[in-house]
């Protein structure tokens, strides 16, 4: 959806989450995510009462759900779904990024993590829901494709544990070798565990 076709609370949240994938939380200013969101000024205490950090929490909960929602997606581009197809389209989504616009954005729940999970517990409890709706969603789409449903949450634990790390060794290096890595390297194993279970 675009962002026009959103409210102003909508645009609000995604904006937040947009600046904090690149800026991390700490540079990102409330009256900065009214601008980038065409909102007025005002409309933030009416819609986020619990100021920045409301909001924050609110825009990672949102890229939980983005993550979750685009696994289907990915599952429907793959003329036949495996777990390392899907795995690669996962990649492929933050190398096309970083080949097309280089490597300033990240992932705002992981950006949210690292900075607030000792000082605000209720960024903490976002970015840990976030992770479990997306790990969830990832562990339903590998057991359709064959995964044993004892193995599935593991590795999808795997899956975006090695996802999130490589994104940020891509920023540190400017370069998108550790993706295409994991991609390579975990896809047999993924691919593996379905067959363990569909011989």
């Amino acid at each position: 959806m675009a962002k026009a076709e959103r409210g102003p609370r909508e645009r609000m949240v995604f904006s937040a989450a947009q600046l904090i994938r690149r800026d991390g939380v700490h540079s990102t200013g409330m009256r900065q995510v009214a601008a980038d969101a065409a909102a007025p000024r005002g409309s933030l205490q009416h819609y986020f009462p619990g100021g920045k950090t409301q909001l924050v929490d609110e825009a990672v909960g949102w890229a939980g759900r983005y993550a979750a929602r685009r696994v289907p997606r990915f599952l429907a581009a793959l003329p036949e779904p495996t777990p390392s197809g899907l795995f690669a389209e996962m990649v492929r989504q933050w190398t096309d990024e970083y080949e097309a616009a280089g490597f300033a954005g990240g992932c705002p729940v992981a950006a949210a993590t690292v900075e607030c999970a000792e000082s605000v517990p209720s960024t903490r409890t976002a970015a840990s829901g976030a992770f479990t709706t997306w790990t969830g969603a990832v562990a339903e789409a590998l057991t359709g494709m064959g995964v044993p449903e004892e193995r599935a949450g593991a590795l999808a634990t795997l899956m975006i544990s090695s996802l999130e790390g490589a994104i940020l060794l891509a920023r540190a290096e400017q370069d998108v070798r550790a993706l295409t890595t994991v991609a390579r390297e975990l896809g047999p194993l993924l691919d593996a565990a379905a067959r363990q279970e569909n011989p």
